[in-house]
């Protein structure tokens, strides 16, 4: 199998040199020609509509808008400038700060703020929300502690961290979500959401995950407090890997994330991981990926967030 290239600054470029461009790109991966018209249901040739974002029924004039239920729906920033983002955010290791993407395309602050939050939230819509694991196979499950304050002037000390769960499937893929504490009531069904019954699951000493082994799960761990780090096949080296990577793009990218924000930065680490064996898909993936919706003549309401501001 021929390994796909890694796209650069300037073949992007050669692929969207316009606006006009990205929304061909959009309506042919979304629909193409020949597709049926929603509201004639005939096979229909579209012809774009120069007024809006829009491409008309040759029977009925129904009108197809391309960019409804995606993140750049109601923006009126370019598309060739939302398309650069999202490659920006598919090309760097660490992600992009919003200070980055106001630096690069030329927007306000706030316009880029809201553009990273939005192409997060659509990272973690990509990446789904399947079950890893399955007889034979092994994950591993563990928490760590993100953010917080300091709570006195060099004590080192932190409060208000959040806690992120995240389980591994050994090669596989990863999936992470904030709860709200380390007890039965927040980790467990977290487990039973994301993983096979069947599995191995691996983890540290934690009182919690005794439960496991009552809800159908092969449960083993390894104690920390005495210095075991592994036990044979047996640690939770894998997913501490990615809280560390987690972490070092938390501090330095983005040096301080909310609580109220932190689960879209594990989204995005988490949509990352799980493709990086295959990293030039990522955009592909990201451009490629919208929820199929209802088109009218008008665009149809959206519960995505107010327009964003206009570039500068």
């Amino acid at each position: 199998m021929v390994k796909k290239s890694k796209t650069t600054v300037a073949s992007f470029f050669r692929k969207f040199p316009t606006d006009e461009a990205c929304l061909k790109h959009l309506f042919e991966v979304r629909f193409g020609q020949g597709h049926k018209c929603p509201k004639c249901e005939r096979e229909s040739k579209w012809f774009r509509i120069k007024a809006e974002r829009a491409y008309s029924c040759q029977w009925c004039g129904h009108h197809l808008h391309p960019t409804v239920g995606t993140p750049f729906e109601k923006s009126r920033t370019s598309l060739q400038l939302w398309f650069y983002a999202i490659f920006l955010f598919t090309t760097t290791r660490n992600g992009v700060a919003a200070k980055e993407l106001e630096r690069q395309l030329g927007v306000t602050y706030k316009t880029a703020w809201r553009m990273a939050d939005l192409i997060r939230k659509h990272m973690a819509e990509v990446d789904g929300d399947w079950q890893i694991g399955g007889m034979g196979k092994v994950v591993e499950a563990d928490e760590t502690y993100i953010g917080g304050e300091a709570r006195g002037k060099g004590s080192g000390y932190k409060k208000n961290k959040t806690i992120v769960f995240g389980m591994l499937e050994r090669d596989g893929d990863v999936v992470t979500e904030v709860v709200q504490t380390r007890g039965v009531n927040s980790l467990v069904p977290q487990v039973l959401h994301h993983v096979e019954r069947g599995s191995e699951v691996y983890t540290d000493e934690l009182g919690t995950y005794g439960y496991l082994k009552f809800e159908g799960y092969q449960h083993k761990s390894v104690k920390h407090s005495i210095g075991e780090h592994a036990r044979g096949n047996v640690h939770v080296n894998s997913i501490e890997g990615f809280w560390a990577q987690l972490k070092r793009t938390i501090s330095g990218t983005h040096i301080h994330v909310s609580s109220k924000h932190l689960w879209k930065y594990a989204k995005e680490a988490e949509f990352r991981f799980n493709r990086r064996n295959r990293p030039e898909t990522m955009f592909d993936d990201l451009v490629h990926s919208f929820d199929p919706l209802p088109q009218s003549s008008c665009p149809a309401p959206s519960s995505r967030p107010e327009p964003l501001d206009a570039q500068q």
